[in-house]
């Protein structure tokens, strides 16, 4: 592994945490434990940022304890690199399942040609009952994570873009753009579902990579699970590439 790789996947660790708060966090030598009622696996997971102790089968009890006082399960969020080798093996004796996996990829947009839209969408940097209404229809969200998931886009702490594109009065795809230092990060893109495979996604991203640059960020980062083909083509015809992957271990 490029002995630069893991410095850069630390950074973006941070900023993704940053991007998007959850409810409630705890500290606890070098691990970052997230909650936010249920809703989205990073915002109810176990991040281990920094090495910390090596007494691994008394944190993760700690852990597990924890999470059991908030109701949800215990999960943890491991990225894809040698220094957390020792921990999923931990985890793998104590029966934690391997679940869902996320590439993670980047693009430089000093370097990049952005494509150029057929329509343009509708850009504000608050969160708006319409991009709301847009997003959790799209993606069938259960009534009950609706207000979470305000709460935590009105408590972001840096710069936002909520972007949505209608085609003849018609919602067609939506996502948020989230700003800090030089990073932009792309979250929550969505497309209504008679409306994908015909670009729309592609012109709403362009157009968020677009505002990012014209407000001083020179790299892009999104998180895309790595069974959504659509999406991982997608991003890489924009030019996004892979800097690691990161998956879940959860307790059955």
């Amino acid at each position: 592994m490029n002995s630069q790789k893991p410095i850069q996947i630390q950074t973006i660790e941070e900023l993704s945490l940053n991007a998007l708060p959850c409810l409630q966090q705890i500290l606890d030598d070098g691990w970052v434990l997230r909650f936010a009622e249920g809703y989205t696996k990073r915002a109810n997971s176990v991040t281990p940022l920094y090495a910390g102790s090596p007494d691994l089968a008394q944190k993760i009890q700690r852990c597990e304890k924890i999470y059991h006082r908030f109701k949800l399960k215990p999960m943890f969020r491991l990225a894809d690199i040698p220094q957390l080798e020792t921990l999923d093996r931990a985890l793998e004796e104590l029966a934690y399942v391997k679940g869902d996996r996320v590439s993670v990829q980047t693009i430089d947009l000093n370097d990049s040609n952005l494509s150029s839209n057929d329509l343009f969408p509708t850009i504000a940097y608050e969160l708006s009952q319409e991009w709301l209404d847009h997003y959790v229809h799209a993606v069938d969200l259960p009534l009950q994570h609706w207000h979470t998931m305000a709460t935590m886009l009105e408590i972001i702490p840096n710069p936002t873009c909520y972007a949505w594109l209608k085609n003849r009065q018609r919602f067609c795809s939506c996502g948020l753009g989230v700003i800090e230092n030089d990073y932009l990060g792309l979250f929550f893109i969505a497309t209504a579902k008679h409306r994908r495979g015909k670009g729309y996604a592609r012109q709403l991203v362009s157009a968020l990579l677009d505002w990012g640059k014209h407000h001083g960020a020179t790299k892009a980062y999104v998180q895309v699970e790595t069974n959504n083909q659509s999406a991982i083509n997608l991003y890489n015809k924009l030019g996004f590439t892979e800097v690691y992957q990161y998956f879940y271990r959860i307790k059955p």
